[in-house]
């Protein structure tokens, strides 16, 4: 044999042998990261969720009230029942009231006066929901419980 076969077959059989682990160790230094960001990518989907779960919630109750505007306790039952997410709340308390629309939403008014425009004002009902998620590990930027709300407005004469 000679010389540069020996040098050769030594070379193979070293770096073999001095790679053996490499992909352990990168992976041990790799997972606290890849942990995170599964964490992370899974506490904003569930937060997601359900803050589509409360605006659909929001939704149901003005639904019924279209129906029932004067039916607080209907209101509020549609609003925590309306999903399978529990812990939905209709706080607070859905309300009526008398105003007139405009650009940067509704005014809200005394029921007797007329609007800017001249047209008498609406009876609009507002309802709310509210639902507290806990998140499941602390992140920057999310606060501890995070309070998901929403409220849908709907003139009902």
């Amino acid at each position: 044999m000679t010389m540069r076969s020996m040098f050769r077959a030594a070379s193979k059989g070293s770096t073999r042998s001095d790679r053996r682990g490499t992909a352990a160790i990168e992976f041990g230094l790799i997972s606290p990261f890849l942990l995170t960001l599964i964490i992370g990518l899974t506490e904003v989907g569930m937060a997601a969720f359900e803050s589509m779960q409360v605006k659909d919630a929001a939704e149901a109750g003005v639904l019924y009230a279209s129906q029932h505007p004067t039916d607080i306790a209907g209101i509020q039952s549609a609003v925590v029942n309306a999903t399978s997410t529990s812990g939905i709340i209709a706080t607070p308390a859905p309300t009526s009231f008398c105003g007139c629309p405009g650009a940067s939403g509704i005014t809200v008014g005394n029921c007797i006066s007329l609007c800017a425009s001249g047209s008498a004002q609406g009876q609009y009902v507002r309802v709310n929901a509210n639902l507290t998620h806990s998140v499941i590990l602390s992140f920057p930027g999310f606060t501890n419980p995070l309070v998901l709300t929403s409220a849908a407005t709907l003139r009902i004469q």
